[in-house]
Order: structure tokens, then C-alpha cells, then sequence
């Protein structure tokens, strides 16, 4: 899964350097990355399920010996490239772990990627986006280093830290024969089930003895015989750092499915493996561990979550107290401290020593594990080093004072015994003057024994208790000790100690514990140091990203800022055609320039400084430019209000006016006076050569704007056409093909209906038709259904005869104007001509057809006699050509041929086969037509270029199959089929929004193309598909690429220039192609929403509108009011926002609140509506409810509480047929789910031996 370890290494820091720079493909510049927040610890991205891999790598990262011993590797040694060196292998792996520990640790980034990691892993989107246990993970990550690291000066890095041993040994009783067997592990797996907790689990595995007797007897070598013996395992060599790995999922056999166990499981903080291990000379230090790192998951055992607790040792991070612990107030009396300057300090003495440094804390205790830590701060040694040699281990001396000092929270924490009297205790040392101490300790150590009663009232109860539990009564830890971070992927969170325990049991429960060595000592050097031991070209890279970085905050933040506006000054406009028109063409808008954090009131001022010469009010307009003119919408009233306030951004249109008039004429603004354009179809008085454009139809076409809160009837009034019957046209009518075009009569309920609550968009056409005029012959009245007929003289076809051989060259002149309509089968059209044309007899017995020319005079595929005009698709007035050849059938397939090698100047062949044909036949049928021999051909598709496309690869699939089209053009080259390694991407085409995915995507076809090739490239070879022939866009920014999942529209792809393996495009993927009416170029943050307006006082809402948001500005639920406030002219307060779910076909709603809290929770990061709960992605439906006009706030729809009941009657039919089928013992079910196949990780490990 890995793949390769080594492959040509480039320069820089791979993707991550990247990801630093603008947004690949052009377009909008992409936001700067966050700088670390005030914790300074850096989380990691999750790529989408890759938490497994972020918890190990934060564990290794604050293994601070991992970490070091991984930077002492040379570039030389990883196999840096060089420029004399050209074919250096890389040893990847190690390399790109160095890199990424850089960027955690040094750059100023909240999070970091882990892309070219798992990259160098060979991983693929399907890995990275799979669940994987983080237990193999772990040992198959060591395997792949060791693998890698060979031949290197850390070759022995995981055996140094990881590795240990074990032996298991049996004891035959009877001549006391030991066998012995060793294991090596790098992490010991302990059981869960059944057992309380790690110590008890260590207890069964190293310290109980199982017994061979009975009908278990053991065979002794020895003995040569069947004898009683005894069993038992011990561990023989430890690590400096121990890994535990917990089996927390197991298998119930009697219900055949695996379970995870979630019952309680505690482990300590520290722990003595003494009882566990062989007699040794070892200290007692060398036993003894603590806690670093616990690896937690949340969730079953067919998926969850991982995230990891970790102990800061080097203290990189800035711990602040958990908000939970601000809101609680302090219930206890402050224990008064003692003062370094209270009582005089023996430095020769530990007993006097360890009592100062017990005194002075504020909370009366200590932690044993940091005892040693602040002896060294205070006098400068450590306990070992001045006092081990005469009063042996610390923990030997401080129970052999019991009267001195309290072991409490199970040995965790010591603190003054508060029965001590220190007058008498303090001074052990026979030379020390008592009398002195008397009179210059008697008030400090008053206040000592003050302070250890006071700590040990706290912590008289708490004897029993684990020592992260005792911390909740004794308070904050000292600022210098080592905290616990909760690194959950890109977040990353303070805890206490005490929040260890809650891992202890439940959905969310401890997974793998980490321990190192107590003994394992840093140097002061490393304390709060991230670039300690960082090699110094990865400093240097480092440093230099971090300058840009800072570089690129400073150009967004300005850019950001920087809006572009154009301002429409009123005296070059006129109010004409409902919206605002120029007076004339020459007239241009003024560009403006401005910092959207400034006030109105400044670009008010601003512009009377341009407009010296204006007089009276000055009133600025939000406007927008429509297909009817420029319409103005909300007016910037408030001169304290910022134009990012209020909605002014780049491309903007400002109008400048007085507020109520534009010369002389009042103008109507805001959302509901939006002007729509249509197109006003009349009869034509007579049809002559001097009449309208729109004369071939028999109508007569003109523009007009009117608002979308005027009704239908209206509008016939402000025509002056208080009779007529005003017509729609139909949708599903095709005016290209057979001369006719159909109309629908408008109701009476319609004609009270506003033009918005019709559906009328611009361009859209009303027919209107006088009374008189309706028993016209070109006029065809069904009910409501009016057919508008091509006038009679335009009712023909030419057809003209084609000949195929030289002598008949003197017929080709021969033509004749068949009479025709859209109804008229193009096989009576082809027996007419025959008879027009005097060609009976002449084409006795010989197959002819119909055909049309194209531009390039090129003859088009015959046309199926089956079929009407209209259906084919042929218009009136047009020529065919009567030419000699039969004409393909329903199931059959017209195909233009040419061969490879053949010179360009020959014509193609012409080829009639089944559509059910494989290709390996239709290769055959071609070979056969073009007179060739033998079998090694394969078939290409022509692209719409004229280029030789794809190969056709799939042999055995049909023609149909492979979406081979009628008057394809296929190039039958010599050769085998190309080696594969190419994507094969199934593509459809984007039919319109629809809640059922069967009507949304229609199926084109298949393509195939490199994995490295570019979104551009991929966007060109979709319009070569046989079924997207006839679609042309002016260029490839005009479609728009989904990726579907789950045959739902997922995401966009952007980038024009990223290869699809960079977008995760793998192959098997669906893509489905949207043509658009103008270029587009998403930015990375931006998201395609689909905006639902609520009609007001129903329950439906107006036709989607697609709207692009700019998350990257402001992620949050004020970002999106704000933006769709600036779409519809509406203030925030009154919209109200909800996300549609369409699989439950219920609404979320989207609440623009700010809760109120603490100035000390303001540093929390704002909540993105792209992640839990709300998830926006693109494609997502967001209804808006403007609350100024509609006092319903329910979202629901009658058609979304219909297809609830449907969900309900399905879930309860499922739940009788589970019942009926039931075949369990004594009423238990057994739920059946249909569960992914699991894959095992697997590494392919390159040699460097």
C-alpha cells in the first residue's frame, strides 16, 4: 500500500510548499493559511479518513528522542538529489517524516498536510478516504522505516526505542528442566475483555503461572516422559519506550459479528513493571514509566474516530486552563505558600531540602513524577547525582520519613504529613546547629505545617483514588510542568490529567497507551524549543516558507480589503423599458477603487470630490446590471455602516442619484420592481420582404421589460391588447424541426399571477393573439393548445439527385420541390421524389436514401425513412439529396471508415452494421470492407477535431455499449491496443435539477484518458463523446465538472491545470458534465449553492437559483446571511436559512446568532457551515425566507411531508418483513449489514541493501 520507498525527489517541500502558494489553475487567489493560535501546537488535515495516521504521527512527533534520533539522519544518507546526479534514489519515506516533523513544529501554520507522506506511501484516494486500524498502522509504519533506514546511521532506530523482549519458560517439576523461549515485540498486546484494568491484564500475562496436569501434562526433554510442569512469561528486556496495544474489539460467536468492548479499563499514569520483569541489577528507575501519549477511538467496530491525548515533555506548547475550568469558581481556602526567604535551606540535607520544595507549592502536594524535576530546579542537582549514593532512590527515602512526608492518589503525589512537627524532623544532620534552626525557622515552618495540614485535609480521602482524579481538589499544576494536549486531526485542545479517566470506558475509550522510561531525562536546552536538533536545511526551508507566508498574509489582507466598483452617474440614464438605460452606447460607468472597511459616509465624500459640480442630495444605490438594464435594489442609508456591511463588493454596481427620480421620472427599486425582458410575438400583418426578421414564422418579434410583481393580465394592458389571448410556449417544443411550433393558452388563474410567481425568466416568449386572427389557416386552436403552421408557401423541400458513377453526372442537375410539412414521412418524401425526378425506372431495383450536406459539402449519414420531418429533426425549406444506398434501419448503425495508412485525399468508406455488433466483429467487418488481411487492428474513434481519439478498448462490449453513435467516424489502425494506464471515467451529462438522480444525469459515455492529464484536457475529450456531437461551447470553461458519488452530485473539480491524480480522480469514477452559459473559474473556498426563495404565504418556493458563496471570507453563518442579504437586496435580520436533506427530505435550519461568552473564550475559532453539523458542499439546496413579507418560518413542503410518510411506510414495511423472516431463538434479531470489504495495509519495500 506504501508502493515504492524511493523514487526522484524534487525540490522544496514537495505539496506542502505548494500549498503555500496561489491557487493552481488561475482564477481567484487563494487565502493564506492560518497562523498557529496561541496553544503554538500544529494539528494535521485529515485527507477524509486518515485521523489513524494524524494520532500516530503527533505521538512520534512528541517522542522527543523519535524525533531527534530522525533529524540526525544526513541528507546524504536519505539520498538527497543533486544536480550532477541525475538518477539518485530517495529514500522517501524517513525523508518526507523529517519534513512534515519540520513543518509541525516550525511553520507558522495552524495545520499541516500530510499529502506528500502519503504520497511517498503510494497511497491512493481510496486509501485515503478508507478506515484503517491504527495498531497495524503502527507496526507497518516501524516495518516500512527499518526497511527504509538500511544501510543508514539509524538502522537501528525503532530497535533502540521500541524494541524488548520477553521469554516464555516452563518449569518441569519434577527435575526443576527449564525450557526457555524468547520473543521480540515492539509493542505488548493485552487483553480487555474480562480484566479491570492494564495492571491486572500485566498480572495474568507476567506474573500467574499456568499448570500442566491432569489431561494437560507437559513432555520434558529432560524427563523424556509426561510430567506435572508449570508455565509462566516474563519480560526480559524493556524499552525506553512501551507501547500497549488494547484489544478492544472482539468476536461474539454466538451472533457471528464483531463487537467492540466498552466496558471500564483503567491505567495508570505511572506504573512500576518491576513485578512483571526477570531479576536484574537494573535500578529501581530503570522499572519505572509514565504515561506520554493514549491513542483513543470513538465510534464501533465498523468505524469510528481517532484522536490522541498527549503529554507536552519538551513543552512546546502554551497550555491555558480548559474553558470549563474558567466558569468554575474557587471553593476552597488559598493555602498561603511558604517564601524562599521563610525558612533557611540546608543544601547538604534532603530532608530539609524536600520539605521547602513540598511548602512552597500552592497546592500543598507534589507529583512524584515531577518531585525529581523541581529538587534539580531548586538546587541545581539532580537526586540521583547528590543523594542516591547515601540515601538511595527517592521514593525508598520518602517512605522510609513516613513521619515526615504522606504518599497519597495511590503513591501519585506526596505532600507534609500534617502531624509532623518540622521544629524537631526538619534536620537530620548532626552538625547542623538546632538553636539556629529554632530561631530562624520558627515562623516559616509554622506556616509549613500550616500548609501540609491544609493539603492533607484536601487529600485525606482521596487514598483510594487514581492520581489524575486527585487533581480535581488540588488545583492548577504548576506553569513549569508537563501538560496534556487533546490533538484531535486539525484541532488541537488543552486537557487535565483528570480528563484521562473519562478514556477509561464507553463508544469513546482508550485504544493504544504509550510509556516511556522515567529515567529518560531532557536537557534544559530542549525545554519550549522547537528547533532543537532540527537539521539546518530544513531550518532554512522553513524559514524561507515562513517569509512568504507572512508575505502572502500581507497581500491578501490588502487585497481583501480592496474592493473595485463601478459608479453609474443618473444624468446618463433614462428610465425606458422598465429598467435604467443609457443614453448612449459611448456612455461608460466610472471605476472606483475603495477599502470596504472605510464607512459609507467616506465614499460618499469621496465621490462629491469627483462630482465637484453636483448639487442637492446624493443618495448611492446597489444596482445590477439585467438583460432588461441596469435596475437598482437597496440604498446605502447609513453612513456608519462599512461597505463590507453593506454589501459593497468587487464588481459591484453603484448608481448615483437623488434618491427619487432619474430625469424627471420616478424610479421603483428593490427586489420586487426587478425587471424580466421577454419577447413579445404578434401576427404579422402581411408577409412581404420589407417585414420583421421574425417574417419566416409568421410572426412578429420584439423586446419588452416589465416588473416581476406585474401580473399577467397587466401586461396585456401595457401592450394595449386588452383581447388577445396571451399564449406560452410550450416547453417541449422544437420550432427547428418541422416547420411548427406550439403555443399554450394562458388560464384566467394564470393571468391573475404575477410574471415571478409564473416562472418567467428573461428571454422567455408570450404569444399574443387576437381574437380575430385565431381562425387563421397558419393558426391551429385545440382547447388551450394553439399550433402556429409555416406559412403554405414555405411548406417544401428541395431534393435534388446525387449520383454515385461519372455517367450519371448529367442527372445531378435534376432538383424538385417536394411539398411538405413536419408530419410528412421522410419515406413518402423519398417516393415523391422518385416520381418528380422520373427516376423509377432508372433505380430499378437499386437502393437509394436521403441525405443531407454539410458545410464542408460533405455528404451526412442517410436519414431513416421511419421517421417523420419534425422527429428527424430536418427543417423546411432545406435540400436533400436522393443519393444511391440503402438506409439504415432502427437497430442499425451508419459509420464512416478510413484506415490509418490510407492517403488523406481517399474517401471514406461507408459501412452499415448492427448497433449489437462487438468491435471485435465491427474490426473484422471494416478489415473485410477496406480489402485488407489479418488480425492485428484495432479501431479509434475520431474526435470532433478531426483527430484520431481513444482506442476502443473493451473488445467484447457492443457498439452500443461503448457508445458508438450513427455517422461515427472510426480510423481502423494496424497494431495491438495500447498498454493500459489510462482512466476509464464513466461520463454523464447534467439534464436539469431533479430530486431523482435517474432524471438529474443521463448517461453519454465512457472516457478514457492519463491519469496525469489536466482537468482542461479531460473537459476537451468529454465533447469528443459521439452523444455530445452536436453541443459547442465557445471554449471548455464553459462546462462545469461534478464529481458524483453515490449517483448524487458530490463536488466540482477545479484547477484548469492540476492532473485528475492531484484532484484523487481515480479510475472507475463518474463524472457528470454541466454546460454553462458563461465561463467559470471557482476559487478553492468558494461553494455552488442552490438558493431556494419562499414564495409568501404558500408552502413552495420559487425556481433555484445557483449562487456562488465565498466561504474562505467569513466560513460562518453570519458569511452566508450576509452574502445572500447583498443577492436580494434584504438585511440580515429579516432572511431566515435552511439547509435541505434531501435523503430525509427534511430542512435544517441555519441560525445567525452569536452566542455570548467569556472574553476568554473569544480566541475560539469560528465555526465553518462547511463542517458538522450543516457539511455545505456544492450542489447543496438552501431555502431563504424573507421574514418581511412571509411570517412562516416551517421550510417543509406538502412534498417533503408526502415523501416522510413514504420513508415511514418503507421503514415500518421493513421492519413486519424482519419479523416474518425472523429465525432467531427466543425473540432476538439479528441486523445483517452489507459492510465494505476489508483491506489490509501492505507495504512494498524497495531495497537498499
Amino acid at each position: 500500500m506504501f508502493g515504492d520507498l524511493f523514487e526522484q525527489e524534487g525540490e522544496g517541500l514537495g505539496d506542502s510548499a505548494v500549498s503555500a502558494g496561489v491557487c493552481a489553475g488561475g482564477g481567484k487567489e487563494r487565502e493564506p493559511p492560518p497562523p498557529r493560535g496561541p496553544i503554538r501546537l500544529s494539528g494535521i488535515r485529515n485527507q477524509g479518513g486518515t485521523c489513524y495516521l494524524n494520532a500516530l504521527l503527533q505521538t512520534l512527533l512528541l517522542t522527543p528522542e523519535f524525533r531527534e534520533l530522525l533529524f540526525s539522519l544526513e541528507p546524504q544518507e536519505l539520498g538527497v538529489v543533486r544536480q550532477d546526479e541525475v538518477d539518485t534514489e530517495v529514500r522517501v519515506i524517513p525523508l518526507e517524516l523529517q519534513r512534515l516533523f519540520a513543518r509541525l513544529l516550525l511553520l507558522d501554520e495552524q495545520t499541516a498536510s500530510t499529502t506528500a507522506l502519503t504520497d511517498s506511501f503510494g497511497w491512493t484516494n481510496h486509501e485515503e478516504m478508507s478506515q484503517h486500524d491504527v495498531q497495524e498502522l503502527n507496526r507497518i509504519l516501524f516495518s516500512a522505516l527499518e526497511s527504509s533506514l538500511i544501510g543508514t546511521s539509524g538502522s537501528a532506530l525503532i530497535q533502540e526505542l521500541y524494541h524488548g523482549t520477553l521469554v516464555n519458560q516452563i518449569t518441569c517439576k519434577e527435575c526443576k528442566n527449564v525450557s526457555e523461549r524468547q520473543e521480540d515485540f515492539l509493542d505488548l498486546t493485552v487483553c480487555v475483555r474480562g480484566v479491570s484494568g492494564l495492571e491486572e491484564a500485566l498480572w495474568s500475562m507476567f506474573v500467574e503461572e499456568e499448570v500442566f496436569e491432569g489431561n494437560n501434562l507437559y513432555r520434558c526433554s529432560r524427563c523424556e516422559r509426561l510430567v506435572h510442569a508449570t508455565k509462566c512469561a516474563k519480560l526480559r528486556k524493556l524499552p525506553p519506550f512501551l507501547t500497549v496495544s488494547l484489544l478492544r474489539f472482539s468476536f461474539d460467536f454466538e451472533k457471528c459479528e464483531r463487537y467492540k468492548e466498552t466496558s471500564s479499563y483503567s491505567f495508570p499514569l505511572s506504573i512500576d513493571l518491576q513485578p512483571y520483569s526477570e531479576q536484574s541489577s537494573l535500578s529501581d528507575s530503570e522499572f519505572c514509566y509514565e504515561l506520554s501519549s493514549v491513542i483513543i477511538h470513538k465510534g464501533g467496530c465498523y468505524g469510528g474516530h481517532y484522536h490522541v491525548y498527549i503529554k507536552d515533555i519538551d513543552q512546546l506548547g502554551h497550555w491555558e486552563a480548559p474553558e470549563e475550568d474558567v466558569k468554575e469558581k474557587p471553593t476552597q481556602r488559598k493555602i498561603q505558600t511558604v517564601k524562599e526567604s521563610d525558612v533557611p535551606m540546608d543544601m547538604e540535607d534532603p530532608l530539609s531540602v524536600l520539605t521547602v520544595v513540598i511548602a512552597q507549592e500552592s497546592s500543598g502536594s507534589v507529583l512524584l513524577d515531577q518531585l525529581g524535576q523541581k529538587l534539580m530546579d531548586r538546587i541545581g542537582f539532580s537526586w540521583n547525582k547528590k543523594f542516591r549514593k547515601q540515601f538511595g532512590p527517592i521514593n525508598k527515602f520518602l517512605r522510609s520519613h513516613s513521619d515526615v512526608f504522606l504518599l497519597v492518589s495511590d503513591g501519585s503525589r506526596v505532600a507534609l504529613n500534617p502531624k509532623h512537627t518540622i521544629n524537631t524532623n526538619i534536620h537530620t544532620n548532626a552538625n547542623s546547629p538546632k538553636s539556629t534552626e529554632t530561631e530562624q525557622g520558627g515562623e516559616g515552618l509554622s506556616v509549613a505545617q500550616e500548609a501540609g495540614h491544609e493539603a492533607g485535609h484536601q487529600l485525606g480521602t482521596e487514598q483510594s483514588r487514581m492520581g489524575v482524579e486527585s487533581e480535581i481538589s488540588l488545583g492548577v499544576e504548576h506553569e513549569s510542568s508537563c501538560h496534556w494536549f487533546d490533538l484531535n486531526d486539525s484541532m488541537v485542545t488543552p486537557i487535565r490529567e483528570r480528563d484521562i479517566r473519562k478514556q477509561f470506558e464507553g463508544k469513546e475509550s482508550a485504544y493504544m497507551l504509550f510509556y516511556r522510561k522515567k529515567s529518560l531525562q531532557r536537557p534544559p536546552e530542549a525545554r519550549g524549543n522547537p528547533a532543537y536538533k532540527v537539521p539546518p536545511h530544513l531550518l532554512e526551508i522553513i524559514h524561507e516558507e515562513n517569509v512568504r507566508l507572512q508575505q502572502r498574509r500581507a497581500e491578501f489582507d490588502a487585497s481583501s480589503n480592496t474592493v473595485e466598483f463601478r459608479l453609474h452617474l443618473a444624468p446618463c440614464y433614462c428610465p425606458r423599458n422598465g429598467a435604467l438605460q443609457p443614453f448612449s452606447t459611448d456612455t461608460s460607468a466610472i471605476t472606483m477603487t475603495f477599502d470596504r472597511r472605510k464607512t459609507v459616509g467616506d465614499l460618499r465624500l469621496a465621490v462629491y470630490q469627483m462630482q465637484d459640480q453636483w448639487e442637492g442630495d446624493m443618495a448611492l444605490t446597489i444596482a445590477k446590471h439585467l438583460p432588461a438594464g441596469l435596475h437598482l435594489y437597496n440604498t446605502l442609508t447609513d453612513d456608519q455602516q462599512s461597505l463590507y456591511s453593506a454589501g459593497v463588493s468587487n464588481g459591484s454596481d453603484l448608481f448615483v442619484w437623488n434618491g427619487r427620480e432619474v430625469n424627471g421620472e420616478r424610479v421603483q427599486i428593490g427586489t420586487e420592481w426587478e425587471p424580466v425582458l421577454l419577447n413579445v410575438m404578434r401576427p404579422c400583418v402581411q408577409l412581404d420582404a420589407g417585414s420583421d426578421a421574425g417574417d419566416e414564422s409568421g410572426l412578429q418579434r420584439s423586446s419588452h421589460g416589465f416588473p416581476r410583481a406585474l401580473t399577467l393580465s397587466g401586461v396585456r394592458e401595457a401592450l394595449g391588447q386588452q383581447e388577445a389571448l396571451v399564449c406560452q410556449e410550450e416547453k417541449g417544443a422544437d420550432p427547428e424541426g418541422g416547420g411548427a411550433s406550439g403555443w399554450r393558452v394562458c388560464s384566467p388563474e394564470a393571468m391573475r399571477k404575477t410574471l415571478r410567481e409564473l416562472t418567467l425568466r428573461d428571454g422567455d416568449s408570450l404569444l399574443l393573439l387576437p381574437p380575430k386572427r385565431a381562425s387563421d389557416s397558419m393558426f391551429s386552436v385545440n382547447g388551450d393548445l394553439v399550433t402556429l403552421m409555416t406559412p403554405s408557401d414555405c411548406r417544401w423541400l428541395q431534393v435534388q439527385f446525387w449520383p454515385q458513377r461519372a455517367a450519371e453526372e448529367e442527372e445531378e442537375g435534376k432538383l424538385k420541390k417536394i411539398v411538405a410539412s413536419g408530419d410528412t414521412l421522410l419515406g413518402e418524401v423519398k417516393q415523391k421524389a422518385l416520381e418528380e425526378l422520373q427516376l423509377q425506372e432508372q433505380l430499378t431495383g437499386v437502393p437509394c436514401c436521403l441525405r443531407q450536406l454539410d458545410r464542408t459539402g460533405k455528404l451526412l449519414p442517410p436519414v431513416r425513412e421511419e421517421l417523420c420531418l419534425r422527429d428527424a429533426g430536418i427543417r423546411l425549406m432545406t435540400s436533400l439529396y436522393l443519393c444511391p444506398g440503402p438506409a439504415p434501419e432502427c437497430s442499425q448503425l451508419f459509420l464512416y471508415c478510413r484506415v490509418s495508412t490510407a492517403p488523406s485525399s481517399e474517401p471514406d468508406l461507408e459501412l452499415i452494421v448492427e448497433e449489437t455488433l462487438s468491435v471485435k466483429e465491427c474490426v473484422m467487418e471494416m478489415v473485410r470492407a477496406a480489402g485488407l488481411e489479418g488480425t492485428c487492428w484495432h479501431v479509434r474513434r475520431m474526435d470532433w477535431c478531426e483527430e484520431v481519439g481513444e482506442p476502443l478498448r473493451d473488445e467484447n462490449a457492443s457498439l452500443l455499449e461503448v457508445g458508438v453513435a450513427n455517422g461515427d467516424t472510426l480510423v481502423l489502425t494496424e497494431g495491438q491496443l495500447p498498454p493500459k494506464g489510462f482512466l476509464k471515467l464513466m461520463i454523464s451529462w447534467w439534464c436539469g435539477w431533479s430530486e431523482d438522480p435517474g432524471e438529474m444525469m443521463k448517461f453519454v459515455g465512457f472516457v478514457e484518458i492519463s491519469e496525469e492529464a489536466s482537468l482542461q484536457d479531460l473537459r476537451c475529450q468529454v465533447l469528443t463523446l459521439p452523444a455530445l456531437v452536436d453541443v459547442c461551447v465557445p471554449t471548455p470553461e464553459f462546462l462545469r465538472v461534478w464529481l458524483v458519488e453515490n449517483q448524487r452530485l458530490n463536488k466540482i473539480l477545479r484547477g484548469n491545470t492540476l492532473t485528475l491524480r492531484k484532484m484523487k480522480v481515480v479510475c472507475g469514477s463518474e463524472v457528470c458534465i454541466q454546460k454553462l452559459q458563461c465561463e467559470e473559474n471557482l476559487g478553492v473556498k468558494d461553494v455552488l449553492l442552490r438558493v431556494w426563495m419562499g414564495v409568501p404565504g404558500e408552502r413552495a418556493y420559487y425556481p433555484s437559483q445557483e449562487f456562488v458563496w465565498d466561504a474562505g471570507r467569513d466560513p460562518c453563518a453570519k458569511g452566508l446571511y450576509h452574502s445572500l442579504s447583498s443577492l436580494y437586496g434584504i438585511s440580515p435580520e429579516n432572511l431566515l436559512l435552511a439547509k435541505h436533506l434531501p435523503e430525509k427530505h427534511t430542512w435544517m435550519p441555519i441560525h445567525n446568532w452569536t452566542q455570548q461568552v467569556s472574553k476568554r473564550k473569544k480566541k475560539k475559532k469560528v465555526e465553518s457551515l462547511q463542517g458538522a453539523p450543516y457539511c455545505l458542499r456544492d450542489g447543496d439546496i438552501i431555502g431563504v425566507k424573507n421574514l418581511l413579507v412571509d411570517s412562516n418560518r416551517e421550510f417543509n413542503t406538502l412534498q417533503d411531508e408526502e415523501a416522510q410518510q413514504r420513508l415511514r411506510e418503507q421503514t415500518e414495511n421493513r421492519r413486519k418483513e424482519g419479523h416474518a423472516n425472523e429465525a432467531w431463538p427466543e425473540g432476538k434479531t439479528r441486523a445483517t449489514k452489507h459492510r465494505k470489504p476489508e483491506v489490509a495495509l501492505s507495504i512494498n519495500v524497495g531495497v537498499f541493501r
